[in-house]
């Protein structure tokens, strides 16, 4: 790892494997009823107030000063075919476009409007705020001072909102930091060298590009990061909650959000954290962009979740110590 203390890739490598075998396990949020039910498993991402990366793009990023929640996986089409059948029969259709391939491929073609108004069905059926604001025809604005949950810091997501679509520090932490190390990997599998590519599978080290016949299944789309999260790297690009440099109080590009993560088809590599991505429209389509959704720690467990932090950053820090000697 270029930006830390450790010059053995081998035990850089043994390091990771601990941190991956460490992490507090995925828990799933249910969502929906009897056939239409569907899961998001989600990873905790600790570890608060981390230093940002300098070495990267955009310059700094990464650092987070909260505990939050970010999907295992990219959100599949299951998700969305019943997020709409429910919404339908529910009298306010979502009507979200997507590829039709099969359930468990990532949700792709849908704009970052649908993505938004994803989340904010995710947010009413546990009775939370909606993140992001749809005027009475539709239009999308951000939160001024007179509604409740305003946050000046972050105009476009509504602070009491339970889901929402990472930032770009959200999303760059999870794909890249390594909380056992206090560092940036260069990819998001735990490593500095470019992921080996595979149609399908986990296995550490591997992620889903050079592929030309198509995206693998959310569960099988490469290694884990040192946090859990699977395929941050390939498969489908995603969409981040704002424009590619992530200032929430800029409106340089009011009329695009940013992408990143690559893509199945790429022939090169373009997820290390030095490449920033790109901006795609707004009402953008393609079948190359699907996204992730963030959550905070459920209240109900809030409690406990402290406490496994806890426990899981003091074994962190005896490992640290440890790799000191």
């Amino acid at each position: 790892m270029r930006r830390s203390t450790h010059s053995h890739a081998l035990h850089g490598v043994a390091l990771f494997v601990a941190v991956v075998s460490a992490t507090p396990p995925s828990t799933a949020d249910t969502f929906g009823s009897g056939d239409l039910a569907f899961e998001i498993p989600f990873v905790t991402i600790g570890d608060p107030g981390n230093p940002a990366d300098t070495t990267g793009a955009p310059n700094p990023a990464g650092s987070v000063g909260y505990t939050y929640r970010i999907g295992k996986y990219e959100v599949p089409e299951q998700a969305i075919r019943k997020a709409n059948e429910l919404s339908e029969a529910a009298g306010d259709p979502l009507a979200i476009t997507i590829d039709d391939r099969v359930p468990n491929k990532p949700a792709t073609r849908l704009s970052w409007f649908e993505a938004a108004r994803f989340v904010n069905w995710l947010n009413a059926e546990k009775g939370a705020a909606p993140a992001y604001k749809f005027d009475g025809a539709g239009e999308f604005q951000l939160w001024s001072p007179g509604d409740v949950g305003y946050d000046p810091q972050n105009p476009f997501r509504n602070s009491l909102s339970q889901y929402f679509i990472p930032s770009v520090d959200e999303w760059y932490k999870a794909a890249y930091y390594d909380p056992t190390l206090d560092a940036y990997w260069d990819y998001p599998t735990g490593s500095d060298e470019p992921p080996t590519p595979v149609a399908s599978g986990t296995e550490l080290g591997t992620a889903v590009w050079n592929q030309p016949t198509g995206l693998a299944d959310i569960t099988q789309s490469g290694g884990p990061s040192p946090f859990g999260t699977i395929a941050q790297g390939g498969n489908v690009e995603e969409w981040q909650e704002t424009t590619l440099f992530g200032d929430p109080t800029s409106l340089l590009s009011p009329d695009t959000r940013g992408v990143r993560g690559g893509q199945a088809g790429l022939v090169t590599n373009a997820f290390p954290l030095s490449v920033l991505g790109g901006d795609d429209s707004l009402a953008g389509r393609s079948s190359q962009i699907g996204f992730r959704v963030a959550a905070v720690p459920e209240p109900a467990s809030a409690l406990s979740l402290n406490l496994a932090l806890v426990g899981f950053l003091a074994s962190s820090a005896d490992r640290r110590r440890m790799s000191r000697l």
